[in-house]
């Protein structure tokens, strides 16, 4: 019996582009979709979250996550494949957590990817009967969407960039004439900082209402997933990571104000809990027009689309980087001869996705209450997973080279950001029952998140055992 030979025949390829700092914030700000958080989270964090204290909410956890990006960005310049957690994860941690933290890393993205899929189709088709009463099947228009987005997926980033860039400037702007029409007309019983108050942030549930918040930052840190395409990445994705937390959580933080001061601080709470999908427009319709409500409908649905598109980018990159190191089969690292994209990584995606959708569609779960719900909660959970082991990995790295960045930058704010995010993933599992809605999908989506991360040690030895050119060739 000859014993299998695994002897690399080519150089990997790799993908290039000209992203600079804008291209790449727009790409990751897109995929937090500011006008879904606050037409559609910032309502359910009043109801059910801290009430009033919600701007803190996301003050903490924007500080929380600059501290994580302190040692993520130092990290940053000895990182040189696109794979973002993972790539930070084995570097750090080695081999066996890297491929559990890749294969987690693919799971929740895609996980999200669904989610965020079936609220595009629904949002889709209540902006279609909203302007012109015609019904289509929300898995219809997400359909549609998913072959829109899958082309642009095909070609090369920069197309993506601009794309987003005009959707994201669109809702921002849309977001920000609600602000200033709400500030500018004194709110409902004139402006109050008691939002900003300990008393306003210590009341209800706070854990729910942090847990809750640090959803709307999902994305921020997929800036280094498209390293290979910056300009300097060493310079770019740091800068583009801090300014995408900052400007996500101000933005969050300063519309949440906004919002509870628009619909009143002593009614807020109890208009949330009434209608939460309607709060935000029907802010619009109140302080604007009816042409306002009917425009943030329309944006709603582009915001998904922006949303999506970023997370299809995002796991079509984590493919490509795996299979350029082969731990996937090579082709997924294949490059396009002319548009430079991923686009075997990337049609891939776009079938996977498809075809989750299709079966959901099948069973036919709503597209909000059940499929988004469901899954948006099972990628919170990823995301703070990674995080968490993300800056475990950091502190040990700089551990390993020590005198490289400064101790504040390689132990201290990654260490904090560590047991920070380590409270808030036990605030997470805690209330998972919460987030989903449903005991036993709680557990079916814990046990799928563990089972991802648990992978890495069967994959490693896998590989070690059948392809030990490859195994010895990750780094």
């Amino acid at each position: 019996m000859t014993q299998h030979q695994d002897v690399p025949t080519t150089c990997p390829e790799r993908l290039h582009g000209r992203l600079g700092v804008p291209q790449v914030v727009f790409m990751v700000v897109a995929m937090a979709a500011p006008l879904t958080v606050v037409a559609g989270l910032i309502p359910i964090m009043i109801a059910v979250g801290n009430g009033t204290g919600v701007p803190l909410d996301f003050i903490l956890v924007a500080l929380i996550l600059a501290l994580f990006t302190v040692g993520f960005s130092a990290m940053t310049p000895e990182v040189k494949d696109a794979g973002a957690f993972y790539s930070y994860v084995q570097k750090g941690l080695g081999k066996v957590a890297g491929l559990g933290a890749a294969s987690l890393a693919i799971t929740t993205y895609l996980v999200l990817l669904v989610a965020v899929s079936a609220y595009l189709g629904a949002a889709t088709r209540n902006a279609l009967v909203s302007l012109v009463e015609i019904s289509v099947p929300w898995w219809a228009l997400a359909g549609l969407c998913l072959l829109a987005i899958g082309l642009l997926g095909y070609r090369s980033i920069e197309m993506s960039a601009r794309v987003l860039g005009a959707l994201l400037v669109a809702e921002i702007l849309a977001v920000a004439i609600l602000d200033l029409a709400i500030v500018l007309q004194g709110g409902r019983n004139g402006l109050s900082a008691a939002p900003f108050s300990w008393e306003a942030f210590s009341q209800g549930a706070v854990g729910t209402g942090v847990m809750f918040a640090i959803f709307g930052f999902i994305g921020f840190e997929a800036t280094a997933v498209f390293r290979s395409e910056a300009k300097d990445p060493d310079v770019t994705i740091p800068r583009a990571t801090y300014i995408a937390v900052l400007l996500i959580g101000g933005l969050y933080a300063f519309t949440a104000w906004a919002v509870i001061n628009g619909a009143g601080v002593d009614q807020v709470v109890g208009m949330a809990g009434a209608s939460p999908e309607g709060l935000t427009t029907d802010l619009a319709n109140a302080y604007l027009s009816s042409f306002a409500h009917d425009t943030i409908q329309v944006l709603l649905a582009t915001s998904f689309f922006a949303c999506v598109l970023t997370a299809h980018n995002v796991v079509a990159r984590y493919l490509f980087a795996l299979g350029n190191q082969g731990a996937l089969p090579t082709r997924f690292g294949a490059v396009h001869p002319d548009h430079r994209s991923p686009h075997v990584a990337s049609l891939t995606t776009s079938v996977v996705v498809s075809g989750l959708l299709a079966v959901m569609a099948l069973f036919r779960l709503d597209p909000v209450l059940e499929i988004y719900a469901w899954l948006g909660g099972g990628g919170t959970l990823g995301l703070i997973m990674l995080l968490t082991l993300t800056s475990v990995a950091v502190v040990a790295h700089f551990r390993r080279t020590p005198g490289r960045v400064s101790l504040w930058k390689g132990a201290i704010a990654p260490t904090i950001a560590f047991l920070s995010l380590g409270f808030i993933l036990v605030l997470v599992v805690r209330n998972f029952e919460l987030l989903i809605g449903t005991a036993w999908l709680a557990y079916v989506l814990l046990a799928v998140m563990v089972a991802a991360l648990l992978t890495g040690p069967a994959w490693a030895a896998w590989l070690k055992a059948r392809r030990p050119a490859t195994y010895a060739a990750i780094e």
